[in-house]
């Protein structure tokens, strides 16, 4: 019981702190991604830390279940080279006794990662769709960000704004380029502001500026000065959110018949038992040979792991394409990963065999 309670705890400790490292990586590297769209226009600022929240939650399943198997792998290997195991081994104790033990401490994480790819995911999936679409459907000024060109309408029409107050009622130095009727019309004025008339229309009242309109092909140019020049600005229309099978969640996708369906079932019901699964595979995986080095035994284990997600990959891919069904993609793979975990077993479990030992 004191080396049970002893390995938990260091099973716990070693996830604290792999868990953190690899959502710093992870977010740091989706903030990244998320800031550049911002600075972009293609999103606004406000909508990053929503959007990063959404996205942690959509990859915490995979991290999850990383991280319970580096877990336990870097603690049990800690504790074959610092020859604790020789002392597990030297009270009676076999090799198999470490599953209960690791599996105690890896059915909360594997439950925790059943409701993340079953609910949580897809759930922050569908919001982040939804509130793209909502962020599509703000008025066109509303999406500008200062010192970047913005298209509206299809390439029809493009802002650009030098400067722009916290609520965006007033711009300076504002740039708008429009197509009428074939023909191009650049404004450019040093201020402005946003005004709703009577009837709801939106309005950038622009003023003291120029107008440059010209015909492409032909040598017609106009120029005329104005003191005010009112654009018109539009609103979208906000669609709903498709209702795709990786936004829904598992009561309601065990239900669709579609082959995308039904490979997005496999993947949800795949990653809590893969995560079992590896957990299990990293206590004969923790095997450090000294002769061999400290580093064979994690090389190994990246590469199955690898191995294993890349397979799940493959079968989820078939099932949605028509190429394997569902019944036989759902278990083949996790059977195929668990005929090294028996054989690695038998292969450490062997060596202490009493024959072996009098050979």
């Amino acid at each position: 019981m004191i080396f049970e309670r002893a390995a938990r705890r260091e099973f716990a400790q070693a996830a604290a702190g792999i868990s953190v490292a690899l959502l710093a990586i992870l977010t740091s590297t989706q903030l990244i991604r998320l800031l550049k769209d911002a600075a972009g226009g293609h999103i606004a600022p406000e909508a990053v830390a929503s959007l990063l929240g959404f996205a942690a939650l959509n990859f915490m399943p995979i991290l999850l279940s990383l991280t319970l198997f580096v877990s336990i792998l870097l603690s049990l290997s800690r504790a074959y080279r610092d020859s604790e195991m020789v002392v597990w081994f030297s009270c009676g104790q076999p090799l198999t006794a470490w599953m209960w033990p690791v599996l105690r401490f890896a059915l909360p994480v594997v439950i925790a990662i059943a409701v993340l790819s079953g609910f949580l995911s897809p759930w922050a999936n569908f919001n982040t769709a939804e509130y793209k679409q909502k962020l599509s459907a703000r008025s066109e000024l509303s999406q500008v960000s200062p010192g970047s060109f913005r298209e509206a309408k299809r390439g029809q029409r493009v802002f650009f704004v030098e400067a722009m107050a916290d609520d965006a009622s007033q711009v300076g130095n504002v740039f708008v380029a429009t197509i009428q009727e074939g023909k191009l019309g650049v404004v450019m004025s040093d201020s402005g502001h946003q005004e709703t008339s009577e009837n709801g229309d939106r309005f950038v009242v622009l003023k003291k500026g120029r107008r440059y309109e010209v015909e492409p092909g032909t040598p017609e140019f106009k120029v005329m000065e104005f003191e005010r020049y009112r654009v018109r600005t539009e609103d979208g229309v906000a669609k709903p959110a498709e209702r795709s099978p990786n936004r829904l969640p598992i009561t309601e996708l065990v239900f669709e018949d579609s082959n995308q369906a039904r490979g997005e079932l496999l993947w949800r019901i795949g990653m809590p038992v893969s995560a079992l699964i590896l957990a299990l595979l990293a206590i004969p995986l923790s095997y450090v040979n000294p002769r061999a080095g400290r580093s064979v035994n994690m090389l190994i284990a990246i590469l199955i792991y690898a191995i294993y997600s890349n397979l799940i990959s493959v079968s989820q891919a078939w099932v949605a394409q028509g190429k394997l069904s569902f019944w036989i993609g759902v278990w083949v793979v996790h059977a195929m990963m668990l005929l090294p975990l028996l054989l690695l077993f038998y292969k450490r479990v062997a060596i202490r065999m009493p024959w072996q030992r009098g050979g």
